[in-house]
């Protein structure tokens, strides 16, 4: 949970909210947080839209069993929203994470590549999705992705 704390951009993806092309430059931020006496993270989405910042605001909650899986949960009005996603992959020392989201019941099965960087480079992109070709949950995705 503590590698995710801070700025995150998302790099490529296939997550259809991205790929529409209203909404530019999308971020995830994630602070470190306490609810109810346990350890969670602020999710806070931003990107631009129509030339206006926006976001998306809610909690990480921490799968028990799996320290690299959380349950997200919108805040606010967005509480009913809930969904699942995991980090499949993360190297701390270069940046970079591929996180890989549950279908709902609003969106499908999906994919992000997201860096400490805005721009890591298409080398580098291709570097991680040759890796992601090697992994069992993500090598169905690595084709559909859309670098941004």
């Amino acid at each position: 949970m503590h590698l995710l704390i801070g700025t995150w951009f998302i790099c490529s993806t296939n997550f259809p909210m991205w790929l529409k092309g209203d909404k530019q430059n999308p971020t995830f931020h994630y602070t470190l947080t306490e609810k109810k006496g346990k350890q969670l993270l602020l999710d806070k989405v931003a990107y631009t839209k129509n030339g206006k910042q926006k976001s998306i605001v809610g909690y990480d909650y921490p799968n028990p069993e799996n320290d690299s899986a959380f349950t997200w949960r919108g805040k606010g009005l967005l509480s009913i929203a809930k969904s699942e996603w995991q980090v499949i992959l993360i190297n701390e020392k270069e940046g970079w994470a591929v996180i890989h989201f549950s279908q709902t019941l609003f969106t499908p099965e999906g994919i992000d590549i997201i860096s400490r960087q805005p721009r890591p480079g298409k080398d580098k992109l291709d570097e991680i999705k040759e890796i992601m070709r090697q992994h069992p949950v993500l090598s169905k995705h690595v084709s559909t992705l859309k670098d941004l």
